[in-house]
């Protein structure tokens, strides 16, 4: 990738800093004054400011612990960066070199949907910096690999396929990271074509079902590598995202993890979906519930 100027980056807000990993910067903040880091990490390509995350952010906070929220590439006021074996892959190595540069570790991972398969792929390649895992909402099983590649790997390889890389820049994902961050306007152009394609090719590969990847894009046998102290928060009963089947799977992987039922009504995800169809939402706030899980959260973490 060719390296852009640093002109026109986003706006930042009283607590915002930035983190140079790669080449591009990494947005994050830090809520409260002592105790121990906890990295929390939303789904899907959402920021840190996605409703539902800073409530239980602040309650943990409120529990004793310090909370990085963080932008990872490719979502909010963060550089798009694009490369690595899958985007999960990229996202693990971008949180390592922000906890390691900014001295906070080993500390305690947590995360949701997208979140949670950052986390627990993070904790694989870089145990050094992980003192405890908490994940929730783990995608998993058919429809829910092949919907992610859809949504957010699809798009992106039609338009660059018709239109090279102004093609991207079409799409609204990407017109939103551009209008929080104008700097990833030129960070996209930079790109050859024919070689993000190729990323992007990479990146699908990751979604498609494949024997012994109980999460996309993970061999089972790397949980093995999980050896702190693990919570599990079932998924619901019906979710297809996120189906309870995974975190049942995952809990037999990862040795000695402790799994217990979700703390919001085992439909939760599947009726904010239909809220959102019927248009009663404006934006996919699905994570509104994930502050219900603090109380489990803090009692795993403070035993």
């Amino acid at each position: 990738m060719t390296t852009t100027p640093k002109t026109a980056g986003p706006t930042l807000r009283r607590g915002e800093k930035t983190f140079e990993v790669n080449g591009g910067d990494v947005v994050y903040e830090i809520l409260g004054k002592e105790g121990d880091f906890i990295a929390l990490t939303p789904g899907g390509r959402y920021s840190k400011d996605i409703e539902g995350l800073r409530p239980l952010a602040k309650k943990l906070v409120d529990g004793g612990y310090r909370v990085l929220l963080w932008d990872r590439p490719n979502c909010g006021k963060s550089d798009v960066q694009f490369y690595g074996q899958s985007e999960s892959h990229m996202r693990a190595e971008t949180l390592h070199a922000l906890i390691a540069g900014l001295d906070i570790g080993p500390c305690i991972l947590a995360g949701g949907s997208g979140g949670a398969r950052d986390s627990m792929l993070t904790t694989m390649l870089y145990p050094d910096i992980v003192r405890k895992l908490v994940v929730w909402n783990i995608v998993g099983g058919v429809y829910g690999a092949f919907a992610l590649g859809a949504y957010y790997v699809m798009p992106t390889i039609h338009a660059a396929r018709a239109l090279g890389m102004a093609g991207p820049l079409r799409l609204p994902e990407w017109k939103e990271l551009i209008e929080a961050n104008p700097r990833n306007k030129d960070r996209i152009l930079a790109h050859d074509s024919d070689e993000f394609l190729k990323v992007m090719l990479r990146w699908l590969n990751a979604y498609v079902s494949k024997p012994g990847q109980t999460i996309p894009g993970v061999p089972d046998e790397m949980f093995d590598e999980i050896k702190v102290p693990t919570l599990i928060i079932r998924g619901g009963e019906n979710d297809w995202d996120h189906p309870k089947r995974t975190s049942l799977e995952i809990s037999c992987l990862i040795k000695g993890s402790k799994l217990i039922d979700p703390p919001w009504p085992e439909d939760a995800w599947e009726r904010a979906s239909e809220a959102r169809a019927q248009g009663k939402v404006k934006r996919f706030n699905m994570f509104d519930t994930w502050v219900q899980a603090a109380p489990a959260i803090l009692k795993f973490l403070d035993k």
